[in-house]
C-alpha cells in the first residue's frame, strides 16, 4: 500500500522540487493525431457536407450502409422530447431538479453582468453594452463516455445569456443514440443536434457547411482529436478551454470521516489514469487513517484499476506544518477542484486566491458539484485557475464600449489625444481629434 500513492512532508528540504514533479502535467502532442485533425480540418472547410458524412460514417461506424444525408444525421426536437419522456421517472426528475439549480445559479450570474452607461460633468456618456453570441456549438462526448451533466453545464448558460442557436453535436457509435443525452438537451433548451463528432464536427461547426451555419464560440469536452481541432480552430471562433485532466484538492483539518475523504480522493481519480488527487493536511495520524481508508475501499471500486494507477502516478497524501502552509500551497497548486474539509472553513476559504471551483465543509462533496449544486463544473485545470474561470453566462457574452463625447468633451478630450498621437507620430489620428475643437 505504502507504494501505491506518493507521501510527502512540506518539511522535507526537496518538498517544492517533489511537488513540482508531481504536478507536472503538458498534453503530449501526438504527430499523427496533429497531422489527421489538420487533414480532416482542411477537407471539410473544402468539401462542407460530404466530407462530415464521409468520416461520421468511417468513424463512428453508422449501421444500415452509413448514413446518406446530413439530414439523417439530425436529432428532431420531437425525438428530443420523446427521449425525456421515455427515459425512468427517477432519471427524469435528476435531470430536471439539476437543470432548474443550474439556471437558478446562471440567472442570478447574468444579473451581475449586465451592462452600465454613466454621464460626465460635460455631457460625455461612456459606458458597456453586453449582448450574447448568436450562435454556439456544444460538443457532447458519445458512445460509453456520455455525460447528460454536460448537456446541462454547457447549454444552459449559454440559453440564459441570450443565445438565440445553440448547435450540439454528440457522435453516435455503432448508431447508438444516449437517451438520457437527449433528454437533456430537450430540457437544456437546445435548438438543434446532430450526430457528428470528433474533429470533423468541430470543423463543420467552425466553418460551416451546407446545412450547418458557422458557429461563434465552440464549447464542450472531447478526445484528444476534438481537442486539437479545437486549439486549431481558435481564433476562426472562440472556444472555452483545452481542458486537462480531472483534479481535486482536498485540505482537511483532520475532523472528517477519513472514508469520506478516500472516497472523495477516488471521485476523480477514476476519471482516467492521468486525472490527480491530492490530500494536504497537518496531522499525521489522520493522513494515516485516510491512507488505511483507502486501502479498505479501493478493492469495492468497479473502477479500481484506474484510481489505482491514477493515485500511483500523480496521487499524493502531504503532511503539512498547518492549515495556513496547507492554503499557501493550495494556492500554487490551482486545483480545479478544491475541498476544504474542516470544521470552519471559510476562515480558510478567505485565504484562497486560485481554485477553480471551492466545496467549503465536509458536506460539501465534489461530486454535488459535477451534478446538481447549481455552479459550472466546466472548470479550469492544469493550474489554469491562475488566470482563468470556470465556465459561466459570461462565455456566451461579449462587450461593446459605449462612447458618445459631447460638444464641449471634444474640446478637452481634443487636446489630450492631439498631444499623445503627435508623440506617437500619427498626425492623422491628432488632426482628427483637433478639428473639432473651436
Amino acid at each position: 500500500m505504502n507504494a501505491m500513492i506518493t507521501k510527502l512532508d512540506s518539511s522535507q528540504a526537496d518538498f517544492k522540487q517533489r511537488l513540482d514533479t508531481l504536478l507536472a502535467f503538458e498534453a503530449s502532442t501526438d504527430d499523427a493525431i496533429e497531422s489527421a485533425v489538420s487533414g480532416i480540418l482542411a477537407d471539410v472547410k473544402q468539401r462542407g457536407d460530404a466530407a462530415v458524412l464521409e468520416y461520421t460514417n468511417r468513424f463512428d461506424r453508422i449501421p444500415n450502409g452509413g448514413a446518406t444525408s446530413m439530414a439523417a444525421l439530425e436529432i428532431s426536437q420531437e425525438e428530443m422530447q420523446a427521449a425525456l419522456a421515455a427515459i425512468p421517472d427517477a432519471q427524469r426528475k435528476a435531470l430536471e431538479v439539476a437543470a432548474h439549480r443550474v439556471r437558478v445559479f446562471h440567472e442570478r450570474q447574468k444579473q451581475e453582468l449586465n451592462g452600465f452607461t454613466y454621464t460626465e460633468p460635460d455631457g460625455t456618456v461612456l459606458g458597456q453594452r453586453v449582448t450574447p453570441l448568436d450562435r454556439v456549438g456544444i460538443y457532447v462526448p458519445g458512445g460509453k463516455a456520455a455525460y447528460p451533466s454536460s448537456v446541462l453545464m454547457n447549454a444552459i448558460p449559454a440559453h440564459v445569456a441570450g443565445v438565440e442557436e445553440i448547435i450540439m453535436v454528440v457522435p453516435t457509435p455503432d448508431g447508438v443514440k444516449n437517451q438520457m443525452v437527449l433528454a437533456a438537451a430537450a430540457i437544456a433548451g437546445v435548438t438543434r443536434v446532430i450526430t457528428i463528432g470528433g474533429a470533423q464536427a468541430v470543423a463543420a461547426l467552425a466553418h460551416g457547411t451546407e446545412t450547418i451555419q458557422a458557429v461563434d464560440k465552440i464549447v464542450g469536452p472531447g478526445n484528444a482529436y476534438v481537442a486539437s481541432a479545437k486549439r486549431r480552430v481558435f481564433g476562426v471562433v472562440g472556444i472555452d478551454m483545452i481542458a486537462g485532466p480531472s483534479e481535486i484538492l482536498i485540505v482537511a483539518d483532520g475532523t472528517t470521516d477519513p472514508d469520506w475523504v478516500a472516497m472523495d480522493l477516488f471521485s476523480q481519480a477514476e476519471h482516467d489514469e492521468l486525472a490527480q488527487a491530492i490530500l494536504l493536511c497537518p496531522d499525521a495520524d489522520y493522513i494515516a487513517k485516510v491512507e488505511a481508508s483507502i486501502a479498505k475501499l479501493l478493492p469495492t471500486m468497479p473502477r479500481q484499476e484506474v484510481i489505482r494507477t491514477s493515485l500511483g502516478d500523480r496521487g499524493a497524501l502531504i503532511k503539512v506544518r498547518d492549515m495556513d502552509e496547507a492554503c499557501a500551497i493550495a494556492n500554487s497548486i490551482a486545483a480545479e477542484h478544491l475541498e476544504i474539509s474542516a470544521v470552519e472553513p471559510q476562515q480558510w476559504a478567505d485565504k484562497i486566491r486560485h481554485a477553480g471551483a471551492m466545496f467549503l465543509g465536509r458536506f460539501s462533496s465534489e461530486s454535488l458539484g459535477d451534478y446538481c449544486c447549481g455552479p459550472n463544473h466546466v472548470l479550469p485545470t492544469s493550474r489554469t485557475a491562475r488566470f482563468s474561470s470556470p465556465l459561466g453566462v459570461y462565455d456566451f457574452q461579449k462587450r461593446s464600449s459605449i462612447i458618445h463625447v459631447s460638444e464641449a468633451g471634444a474640446q478637452t478630450l481634443g487636446k489630450v489625444a492631439a498631444e499623445l498621437a503627435y508623440g506617437e507620430g500619427l498626425q492623422a489620428h491628432a488632426r482628427s481629434a483637433e478639428l473639432r475643437i473651436k
